[in-house]
């Protein structure tokens, strides 16, 4: 699997002061540990001037691509658009707003590379860091994400953190995903962990932005939340056989096409 390469998906809205850091510490990470990579920031209706800080952007460095969306704007919109433009092998989710760190990006690659389908990253295990979270988000995170790991009998404490890794070909298993806000998250990660997918749970660092708001309102997003949970948890309670049947069917057919290329490859050589 060596030679994999990477697909970073940043969704952005007004982020014309956080992008040029983040996106610079990325490349900058990517490049000295020599992973190939693709960044694809996703330009959700920003009303600033994120739109001209992207062109910049794609000036300097060919690997960087732009998806430019329409209204209806959302995070899980944005985020599926740029999952469908992706060209790579993994795909990694990370904020515009640098609180993800570039070197857990480079740790994501690695992990998948060792052998396993999906990363999660949680920032409450030991060895995690956390600065800057607010109080009120940080107690209403822990009891939401302990409630989905009773619910879902899992080991995984962080499914609600976007900064997640996946092999595209889960993600293409897996989908099509209809979240377009941030309960996306849990879809993603969700969907993966009830199919059986090798998942990794690592430590990650977290800081908060240094320029701007969140968008995310706590009490807008429950009931978004509340409905992917009942939908997924339904699924795993009742249909999870039918799930894993779709699965492997998915598998096979996706291992007879390479099988297919393989040899018209060797019978044009």
């Amino acid at each position: 699997m060596e030679g994999d390469l990477l697909s970073v998906v940043i969704p952005a809205y007004n982020e014309e002061q956080n992008l040029p850091p983040a996106v610079a510490d990325l490349q900058e990470q990517l490049s000295e540990n020599h992973i190939p990579y693709e960044i694809i920031i996703v330009n959700d209706n920003s009303q600033d001037g994120t739109a001209a800080v992207i062109a910049e952007l794609m000036k300097a460095d060919p690997l960087i691509r732009t998806v430019n969306r329409r209204p209806p704007g959302g995070f899980g919109r944005a985020v599926r658009s740029g999952l469908e433009a992706v060209r790579g092998d993994i795909a990694v989710v990370c904020m515009a707003d640098a609180s993800d760190a570039p070197e857990d990006v480079v740790r994501y690659y690695h992990t998948i590379q060792a052998g396993y389908d999906c990363v999660f990253g949680s920032r409450f295990i030991k060895g995690s860091s956390v600065n800057s979270y607010p109080r009120l988000k940080l107690i209403v995170t822990r009891l939401v994400n302990r409630m989905i790991k009773l619910l879902f009998r899992c080991s995984f404490n962080d499914l609600t953190n976007a900064f997640k890794a996946y092999r595209v070909s889960v993600l293409r298993e897996c989908g099509p995903f209809q979240a377009c806000h941030f309960n996306l998250t849990i879809e993603l990660s969700l969907n993966a962990l009830i199919r059986g997918y090798k998942i990794a749970q690592i430590p990650i660092q977290w800081r908060g932005r240094t320029w701007g708001c969140s968008n995310l309102s706590l009490w807008k997003m429950g009931r978004r939340y509340l409905a992917t949970l009942l939908k997924l948890y339904t699924e795993r309670l009742l249909i999870r056989d039918d799930i894993l049947t779709e699965v492997e069917a998915k598998r096979v057919a996706r291992a007879g096409s390479w099988a297919a290329d393989t040899c018209s490859v060797k019978r044009a050589a």
